[in-house]
């Protein structure tokens, strides 16, 4: 996946000269998690630079690069070093297209790595997506595998609008195929069905889609089939896709790492519920991160959703 959204960067720098690189560590060192690595010597300083340690400067240098005409793309080192920049981004990159009435465009990417599941201490594995997908006038965007990664950035790059594109910390190293065409064949707002089942819908976004997938494995084992539904837009999101997926198996499960109260989750049970009503057959369940603040690394996998709890749900679901 890291080797994905680098060729996606180095593609947009390619393709268009206003395009700009910005981010702690992003140039020379090529990011702390090698992401950016080599774009600086292929496309100069000028074009991919470093920042000073400060989030809100970043967020706030991006509203001005955009308003003179370019199209920065920002990297927040970790997910919990982007809140400083929450003042920035919330009253102004979000804001200034709608302020215009559409004359100042934004095209704003703010890649942040986020989410648990590498070890990482305190502030280095959150998930704050919801911070962002309340705020109106920003997209959010979470790419589940490499495929992804790199169709994603392109389209987010290509929006007139500000995205936050989430990167899962815990899948930067997992593989698989990628669209290198150059152009990106799945656009925003756009959901997808990544296994077919008859029984229960799980619906996921980033790392916990592969989670999932293991949790469908699993319950293949017993006869019991899983859909699962990676979201891959928290907004705009796929209303469409969301209703027909759950309608298919009048039953659902929603897995995410952020804590549950006031997740991400909770949006789409609410949408699950009005849309797809008469199509229930038991209540929609939660299996998510717990309301506590993010624990350790040596304690991690207690607190993130795993395939047990997974399957618990399912089971509680299915012999309602």
């Amino acid at each position: 996946m890291a080797r994905a959204i680098n060729e996606a960067l180095r593609r947009s720098l390619s393709e268009d000269a206003r395009t700009l690189v910005l981010g702690e560590d992003v140039g020379r060192l090529g990011g702390v998690f090698r992401v950016t690595e080599g774009l600086q010597d292929e496309f100069g300083e000028e074009r991919v630079f470093d920042t000073p340690l400060a989030e809100a400067g970043i967020a706030g240098a991006c509203v001005g690069l955009a308003m003179a005409g370019w199209r920065p793309i920002a990297e927040m080192q970790f997910d919990a070093f982007s809140y400083p920049a929450l003042d920035q981004v919330i009253c102004h990159l979000a804001k200034y297209r709608y302020r215009s009435r559409g004359r100042q465009p934004m095209p704003v990417v703010i890649r942040i790595p986020y989410g648990g599941g590498i070890g990482a201490a305190e502030h280095h594995s959150e998930s704050p997506e919801t911070y962002y997908a309340h705020t109106a006038g920003l997209q959010v965007v979470i790419p589940s595998s490499p495929a992804d990664a790199y169709d994603l950035l392109r389209a987010s790059i290509a929006s007139p609008d500000p995205v936050i594109y989430l990167e899962p910390k815990s899948r930067y190293w997992s593989k698989g195929p990628s669209s290198s065409d150059g152009e990106s064949s799945a656009p925003l707002g756009r959901a997808r069905l990544v296994r077919e089942g008859s029984d229960c819908t799980l619906i996921a976004y980033g790392a916990m889609v592969g989670r999932c997938l293991e949790a469908a494995e699993a319950a293949a084992q017993e006869g019991v089939e899983l859909s699962v539904l990676d979201l891959r837009s928290l907004v705009p999101l796929d209303l469409s896709g969301l209703a027909d997926a759950v309608r298919a198996t009048g039953r659902a499960v929603v897995v995410h790492e952020a804590p549950m109260t006031l997740g991400y989750g909770a949006e789409v049970v609410a949408r699950v519920v009005e849309d797809c009503f008469d199509s229930l057959e038991a209540p929609v369940l939660r299996v998510t991160g717990y309301d506590t603040p993010y624990p350790p690394a040596t304690l991690e996998s207690h607190s993130l959703p795993s395939v047990d709890r997974i399957l618990d749900a399912v089971e509680r679901v299915l012999t309602y």
